[in-house]
C-alpha cells in the first residue's frame, strides 16, 4: 500500500524521508521507507539512495525486524567502498556506528551460527582500526555476545567498562543501563540502581531511554523497599514503551511487575493494548523475551484460579488465559532451545525458567486510581458489601420467602430487593413449580411482583422507558389476579416513568421545560384519580399514592421554581404526613418530612430546609425507619455544603456512609455520597482524599451499572490528579477508560469521551510530551468543529490546540487553528480564553523567530485586540488584570523579543498607566512589578540607557514598599543592584 506521492526529483525524496522520519515505527513506516529506497534508485545517484538505506535500516532496526537489517547495511557498506567519496563525515560517522546495529540483529537471529556472530565482530574491530577508530564500541558489542551467550562476562565487562568513551560508543544512557544490568545478573540490586540513578533521574536519555532501563529498574526497586517510586517508574515507564514493536521487551517487564505486584487485572489490560505485538515483532530474541513476560502474567492469573478468563493473543482465534499460557509456552520453550542449541549453553532456558519461578513481591501494590480485580475483568452481578448488621434472614421455603418478601416490600425495607432476586432465581428455573397456598396467592400474582421490582430497579439506573412499560405489564398481571390496589401503585409509578422518558426524547430548553411541567401536572392529575377511584387500597398502599402525587408535584418543582408550585408541593406534604401518621405508616412520614426539607432546599430556603432535617433526623434515631439515615444524613450533607459549612458536611457524610454499610449496598446511592463527600474535602483543603473518595464514588457506581455516572466521577478524578500534579496517574486512569469496550465502540456518550481525551491531553502537556499532546488536540479540534450545539467548547479546544502547535514552532497551522477558535468564539464568546491564546502565540513567535516573527506576532495581538474591545462592549470582567492591560504587557514582551526595543519600553509603560498606581491588591502590584522589571531591563541594559532605568527602578521600590509589598521589590532591586554595577 503506497503511503506518499512518488517522489519525483531528489528534493521530494528529502522531503519524503524527512515526513516519513516523524512516523511512529511499524508497518507503516517501514513500506514507505521500502518504497522510497526503490524511488531514490531511479535517480542513480549514490547520496539520496544512501539516505533513503539509512531510513529503510533505521525502520527494519527500530520496528523489530533484525532478519531485514544486515541485508540494507551490507548494500550500503558495498556502496561505501565503492564511492568512499560519496559519504561525508556525518555519513562516514553513521556506516560505522551502524555496525554495532548489525550485530544485535545477528545475535537476535538464532540460525545464524555462533561463528559467523564472532566473524562479525572481527570485521568491526578490522575496519575499525583501519579506519583509526577507538575500540571501546567493538569491546561493547563483545561483552553483549558473551552475556547473550552465557559465558563469563567478567574479563569482558572489564575490557568494555574500563575503555574510554569514543564518538562512536553508545549513548551515555544505554551504556549505564548496560552497567546498571550487569550488576543486577550478579545479585547487587543496590549497585544496579545507583549505577542507574542519572538514567532514573531523567539526567540522561536517548531514544529508548529511560524507558528501557525503567522496565529492568522495577523489580529491584521493590525488592529494596523503592515501591512508591516503582509504582511511579511504571506509570510513566510503560506509556514510553506501549505497542511500540522494538520495545516488547520493555512492555513484557511492565506486565511481569504487574503479575508480582497483586495487580494481574491492569497485567490483562495491558496485555490487551499490546495484543499486536504477538504478529508485529520479527525478532525472535525479542519475541522470548515478550512472551516470557506475557508467560509470567498468565501464569499468575491462572494460579489464582481465573484461567478461563478471555485473554488478548495472536489474531484469528479466541483466547483464555489457560489457552493462550499453554501456547505461548510451547512457542518460548521452543525459542529458547533454539537460541541455547546455536550458543552451546542452557543459558536462555534458565533465564527463562527463574523468571517464571519468581513469587510475588507484594500482596497487593495500588498502581493507578482505578484498581482492578481478576473479578471485574469479566461480566458479573453486582456484589454488595458485606453488612456489618445482621442480614434479614432469608427463610428457606418459597412460601415463606414470598411472605416475607411481601411484608419488606410495604415496609420499603432495603432487604426486599435480595428476597425478590432469590425468588427470580427459583420461578425462572425450569422445574419451578408454583405452591398451592392461598397465603402465597396465584402464580400470576408472583409474577406480577417481579415484573414491579424489576420496574423499580430499571427506573434506579434511569432506563425510564423500559421501567414504564414494566410498570404497565405488572399492572396487567395485578388486574389479573384482582389486587386493584397493588394495580394502581404500579400505573402511578409507570405515569411516573413515562414523565421522565418523555422528557430525554422531548425538546430542549424553554419548551421542554413548559412541556415537562404539564405532563407532571397531567400525572399528578391521574394519580390522585387513581387514588380516589381505586377501592379496598391498605393504607400503606395510600400513603404510597400519596407520595407519588408528592413527587410529581416536587419534580414539576424543579423544572420550574415559583412560589405556587412550592406551596402546592407542601400542601400535598402535608397531606402525606397527616395520613402517614394517622395510620402509623412510619416509613412515609419519614418520607413526608424529607420531601419537606427538599422542598424548602429547592426554593432556596436553606436554613429551613437545614432545620427539617434536624427534626427528622431525630425521629429517625427515636422511631426509625434507621434505613432513612444515610438518605437524610446525605440531604444534611450537601445543605451544609450549600451553606459553606464543609466541616458539618464532612462529619455528616461520613456517617450517612458509615451507617449505610449495615445495609445492602443498592439501597443508598453510594456513588453520590462519596461524591459529595469528595467536594467537602476540597473545601476543608484535603485533596487527596478527595481524589480517593471520587474514585470510590466511581467504582460504585460501575459496580452498580452506572456507567456514564462512573465515568463523570473518573473524568472528575483525572483532573483533580492533574491539578495536585500526579500527571501520571491522571494519564493511566485515563488510558484505562478509554480503552473500554463501549469507549472504543462508540456506544458511550461522544461529549463525555471528549472530555476525558481532553483531559488527557493536557496532562500530556503537562507531562511534556507535546507531540502525543498536540496529535490529540489537533483531533479533538477537529471533531468538535462539527459541534454546532456548542460552539464555545470547539473555541476552547482549538485555542488550546493553537498554542501547542505555537509550541512546537508550527505557526502556520497554529493560526488555521485560532482561526476557526474565533469563529467559533464569534458564535459563544471565550473572551478570556481567546485573548490569553492570541497573547500567548505572539510571544511565542517573537520568541521563537524574533524579528522575522515579528509581522505574524503582531497580527496575533491585533486580534487580541479585537477580542479585548468585543469583551469591553460586553461589559465582560476579567478575572485579575484587564485584557487591556494584559494585551499591553504583551506587547511590551513580543517587541522586547523581536529587538524592537523602544516599541516595548512603550508598551511596556502604557501597561503599567492602565494598572495604575500599586496599591494593596497583591496580584495587580505583582502585574506592575513586572512591568517596571521588564521596561527597565530593556531599556537599561539593550537601549544602554542606565539613568531612566535606575530611576524608574527606586521609584518602583519606594512604592511597592509604602504599601508592604516588600518581597515584590527584591527582583527589582537586584536589577538595579546589576545596572548599577556595570555601568
Amino acid at each position: 500500500m503506497p503511503t506518499a506521492p512518488h517522489p519525483q526529483s531528489t528534493d521530494e525524496l528529502y522531503q519524503a524521508l524527512r515526513e516519513n522520519d516523524q512516523r511512529p515505527y511499524g508497518r507503516a513506516r517501514t513500506i514507505t521507507a521500502e518504497e522510497l529506497v526503490e524511488a531514490a534508485e531511479q535517480f542513480q545517484e549514490t547520496v539520496p539512495l544512501v539516505h533513503a538505506l539509512l531510513e529503510l535500516q533505521d525502520a527494519y532496526t527500530y520496528g523489530a525486524e533484525p532478519r531485514k537489517s544486515p541485508v540494507v547495511f551490507a548494500r550500503l557498506l558495498t556502496l561505501f567502498d565503492e564511492q568512499p567519496d560519496a559519504f561525508d563525515e556525518r555519513l562516514r560517522h553513521q556506516i560505522f556506528w551502524r555496525f554495532k546495529w548489525v550485530a544485535s540483529a545477528l545475535i537476535a537471529l538464532p540460525e545464524v551460527p555462533l561463528t559467523s556472530l564472532r566473524q562479525w565482530l572481527t570485521e568491526m574491530r578490522d575496519r575499525y582500526e583501519k579506519a583509526g577508530l577507538g575500540l571501546q564500541p567493538y569491546y561493547a558489542q563483545a561483552y553483549q555476545l558473551a552475556a547473550h551467550v552465557g559465558e563469563d562476562t567478567t574479563l569482558a565487562y572489564e575490557l568494555w567498562a574500563g575503555r574510554t568513551r569514543t564518538p562512536l560508543s553508545d549513548c551515555e544512557a544505554c551504556e549505564t543501563c548496560r552497567r546498571a544490568r550487569h550488576h543486577l545478573v550478579a545479585g547487587d540490586d543496590e549497585r544496579a540502581l545507583r549505577a542507574w540513578e542519572p538514567v532514573l533521574a531523567g539526567q540522561e536519555s536517548c531514544k529508548e531511554e529511560p524507558a528501557r532501563s525503567v522496565s529492568y529498574a522495577l523489580l529491584p526497586l521493590l525488592r529494596t523497599g523503592r515501591t512508591e517510586q516503582a509504582r511511579e517508574m511504571h506509570l510513566a515507564g510503560y506509556r514510553a514503551c506501549r505497542r511500540d514493536p522494538s520495545m516488547s521487551g520493555e512492555v513484557s517487564r511492565h506486565l511481569e511487575f504487574c503479575a508480582l505486584t497483586g495487580n494481574e487485572a491492569r497485567g490483562l489490560e495491558l496485555l490487551a493494548e499490546n495484543r499486536g505485538l504477538f504478529d508485529e515483532v520479527d525478532s525472535p530474541l525479542s519475541q522470548l523475551t515478550f512472551l516470557t513476560g506475557v508467560e509470567v502474567l498468565l501464569q499468575r492469573v491462572e494460579l489464582l484460579g481465573h484461567g478461563d478468563l478471555p485473554a488478548a493473543g495472536y489474531a484469528g482465534r479466541t483466547w483464555t488465559v489457560a489457552g493462550l499460557r499453554a501456547e505461548i509456552r510451547g512457542r518460548a520453550d521452543d525459542l529458547a532451545a533454539r537460541f541455547d542449541a546455536r550458543n552451546g549453553t542452557t543459558a536462555h532456558t534458565d533465564r527463562r525458567r527463574t523468571r517464571l519461578a519468581q513469587a510475588p513481591l507484594l500482596d497487593a501494590l495500588e498502581l493507578t486510581l482505578r484498581p482492578r480485580r481478576l473479578d471485574e475483568t469479566a461480566p458479573a452481578a453486582p456484589v454488595a458489601a458485606p453488612p456489618s448488621r445482621p442480614a434479614t434472614e432469608v427463610p428457606e421455603t418459597l412460601p415463606e420467602l414470598v411472605l416475607r418478601a411481601r411484608a419488606l416490600e410495604e415496609q420499603g425495607h432495603p432487604d426486599a430487593q435480595g428476597c425478590w432476586a432469590r425468588l427470580r432465581t427459583l420461578v425462572t428455573a425450569r422445574d419451578y413449580s408454583h405452591p398451592d397456598d392461598p397465603a402465597v396467592g396465584p402464580l400470576v400474582r408472583l409474577r406480577a411482583d417481579l415484573l414491579d421490582d424489576e420496574a423499580g430497579r430499571a427506573g434506579e439506573k434511569e432506563r425510564h422507558a423500559e421501567s414504564a412499560d414494566l410498570y404497565e405489564e405488572a399492572a396487567a398481571l395485578y388486574d389479573d389476579a384482582g389486587l386493584p390496589g397493588h394495580a394502581a401503585l404500579a400505573r402511578a409509578c409507570g405515569l411516573l416513568a413515562g414523565v421522565e422518558a418523555a422528557a430525554g426524547d422531548g425538546p430542549a430548553g424553554a419548551d421542554g421545560a413548559e412541556a415537562r411541567a404539564a405532563a407532571l401536572t397531567a400525572v399528578h392529575g391521574r394519580i390522585t384519580r387513581l387514588q380516589e377511584e381505586t377501592p379496598g387500597l391498605a393504607p400503606y398502599q395510600e400513603a404510597r399514592l400519596l407520595r407519588l402525587r408528592v413527587t410529581a408535584l416536587a419534580l414539576r418543582l424543579q423544572t420550574s421554581v415559583t412560589e405556587e408550585n412550592v406551596a402546592a408541593v407542601l400542601a400535598e406534604v402535608d397531606l402525606l404526613h397527616a395520613f402517614a401518621t394517622r395510620h402509623d405508616v412510619i416509613g412515609q412520614i419519614s418520607g413526608a418530612l424529607r420531601m419537606r426539607a427538599s422542598t424548602y432546599a429547592i426554593s432556596g430556603d436553606l436554613p429551613a430546609a437545614l432545620t427539617e432535617t434536624d427534626a427528622l433526623l431525630d425521629r429517625l434515631r427515636t422511631h426509625g425507619p434507621a434505613w432513612h439515615l444515610p438518605h437524610v444524613l446525605g440531604l444534611r450533607g450537601r445543605l451544609q455544603l450549600a451553606l459553606h459549612d464543609a466541616e458539618a458536611a464532612y462529619a455528616e457524610l461520613t456517617e450517612g456512609l458509615r451507617l449505610a454499610a449495615d445495609w445492602p449496598a443498592d439501597a443508598f446511592d453510594l456513588g453520590r455520597l462519596h461524591g459529595d463527600l469528595a467536594e467537602a474535602c476540597m473545601h476543608l483543603g484535603r485533596p487527596e482524599e478527595a481524589l480517593r473518595q471520587l474514585t470510590r464514588s466511581a467504582e460504585t457506581e460501575l459496580r452498580h451499572g452506572n456507567r456514564t455516572d462512573a465515568f463523570c466521577a473518573y473524568s472528575n478524578a483525572a483532573q483533580l490528579s492533574l491539578d495536585l500534579g500526579r500527571v501520571e496517574d491522571c494519564i493511566a486512569l485515563l488510558d484505562s477508560l478509554l480503552a473500554e469496550p463501549d469507549v472504543v465502540a462508540g456506544e458511550m456518550d461522544d461529549r463525555l469521551v471528549a472530555q476525558l481525551r481532553l483531559t488527557r491531553a493536557r496532562a500530556l502537556h503537562a507531562g511534556e510530551d507535546l507531540k502525543a499532546a498536540t496529535a490529540e488536540f489537533v483531533a479533538l479540534a477537529g471533531e468538535s468543529a462539527d459541534w454546532d450545539d456548542d460552539p464555545g467548547s470547539h473555541a476552547m479546544i482549538a485555542s488550546e490546540t493553537a498554542v501547542l502547535l505555537g509550541e512546537s514552532g508550527e505557526f502556520a497551522q497554529a493560526r488555521a487553528a485560532v482561526d476557526r477558535a474565533l469563529a467559533a468564539h464569534a458564535k459563544s464568546p471565550r473572551y478570556g480564553q481567546l485573548s490569553s491564546c492570541l497573547r500567548e502565540l505572539a510571544r511565542l513567535q517573537a520568541q521563537q523567530e524574533g524579528a522575522d516573527g515579528l509581522p505574524d506576532a503582531l497580527a496575533f495581538l491585533a486580534d487580541a485586540g479585537k477580542v479585548a474591545d468585543e469583551a469591553r462592549a460586553a461589559g465582560y470582567e476579567a478575572q485579575g488584570r484587564s485584557l487591556d492591560t494584559a494585551l499591553a504587557y504583551e506587547y511590551g514582551r513580543v517587541h522586547a523579543h523581536a529587538g524592537a526595543y523602544e516599541d516595548a519600553v512603550t508598551a511596556l509603560e502604557k501597561a503599567m498607566d492602565l494598572l495604575g498606581e500599586p496599591g494593596a491588591d497583591e496580584d495587580l502590584a505583582g502585574e506592575w512589578a513586572e512591568c517596571v522589571r521588564l521596561a527597565s531591563a530593556v531599556e537599561g541594559i539593550y537601549l544602554e540607557r542606565p539613568a531612566p532605568a535606575l530611576a524608574r527602578l527606586d521609584a518602583a521600590v519606594t512604592r511597592l514598599a509604602a504599601h508592604g509589598h516588600t518581597e515584590l521589590t527584591e527582583p527589582l532591586a537586584s536589577l538595579a543592584a546589576g545596572l548599577r554595577d556595570e555601568h
